[in-house]
This record gives C-alpha cells, sequence and structure tokens, in this order.
C-alpha cells in the first residue's frame, strides 16, 4: 500500500534494492513493473528502454540532470530517503518539478514518516511508500497537518501575501 493522489492506493511497482554481491551491470531485474536505481538504469538501460513498466530511484546523493534526457521514459521516479534526518530528496523533488520539468508521479521511499509528507507534497511528491513499521492511516494525515501555506512551493508557486486581499489599516 501506498499513498498517491492523496489517498491510499495497492502499490503495483516493485522496488528493486541491490543486495551485497550485486553489481549494477550483472543484477537481474524482474518482470513486472519495477523500479531500479540509477545505476542499474546507466548499466543496463539499453535492455531496459525496451520495457514499457520501468521506473527509477534516485538516491540522495545523486543528481536528477543525470535522468534528464531519459524523464519521458518514466511514469515514476522514486527519491530514497536514507533516513528521517537527510533532506537532500525534497532538493531533487523539487528540482525534478521545476527546472526539469517532469510530469510523471513523483514518490517517496524509503525512510519516509508522516511527519514529513505535508512538506514533501509541497515540493513536487504526489506518492509516498511510508516505512512499512508505521500506520498509513495516521501517514495519510500528514498531509492535511496545515491549511495554509505561506512560501511559495511547487504546489502553490505564489506566497501568501501576494493570494490576500488587504485593506487599509491604520
Amino acid at each position: 500500500m501506498i499513498i498517491k493522489n492523496k489517498s491510499i492506493v495497492n502499490d503495483d511497482w516493485n522496488v528493486l534494492r541491490l543486495g551485497e554481491g550485486d553489481s549494477p551491470e550483472s543484477v537481474d531485474v524482474p518482470s513486472g513493473k519495477i523500479i531500479v536505481p540509477l545505476t542499474v538504469w546507466q548499466a543496463q538501460r539499453e535492455t531496459l528502454q525496451q520495457r514499457s513498466e520501468v521506473g527509477v530511484w534516485l538516491a540522495s546523493d545523486q543528481r536528477a540532470e543525470e535522468l534528464q534526457n531519459d524523464l519521458a521514459m518514466f511514469s515514476v521516479i522514486a527519491v530514497d530517503f536514507p533516513r528521517f534526518g537527510d533532506g537532500r530528496g525534497y532538493s531533487l523533488a523539487y528540482h525534478l518539478r521545476t527546472r526539469l520539468n517532469y510530469h510523471g508521479e513523483l514518490r517517496a521511499i524509503g525512510d519516509v514518516l508522516r511527519d514529513q509528507l505535508f512538506y514533501m507534497q509541497r515540493v513536487g511528491f504526489d506518492s509516498f511508500a511510508p516505512r512499512a513499521d508505521k500506520d498509513i492511516h495516521e501517514a495519510l494525515k500528514g498531509l492535511s497537518d496545515f491549511s495554509l501555506n505561506y512560501q511559495a512551493s511547487v504546489d502553490q508557486p505564489s506566497p501568501l501575501f501576494r493570494r490576500v486581499q488587504r485593506g487599509n489599516e491604520l
């Protein structure tokens, strides 16, 4: 189960993670809907681009530009959060949406917790795979923790002061 477009839905995608002895060049990519690490995509691009149901995930220390020429091939791109306090994935998502114009599903994976969802949504994530040990129904509530945004971002390009009509105040 994942949260997608503010609803809990079945997840028909699998995330491929490399094991200790696996290499990006030789790992066997299973059939079906699969989200592969960027390194696997780069190593097996010729084979994988023949498949229609392949997504890619970025580690927090990778750059979104590495996918710049391939973005149209993916209906889903995931960003991995290795731990709660690692905020580099927010920048990756914002960059994918605003500078690289990615319009497909953008998914947060890894150490994804309720407290992050509202802010992840602001920078362009539209689906979330919360940590398995957390209640997904509780996590869903995180998307509506706040009713108003002050700052501009992907989900609201105008800051609050530009959206509010003020009267003459003395």
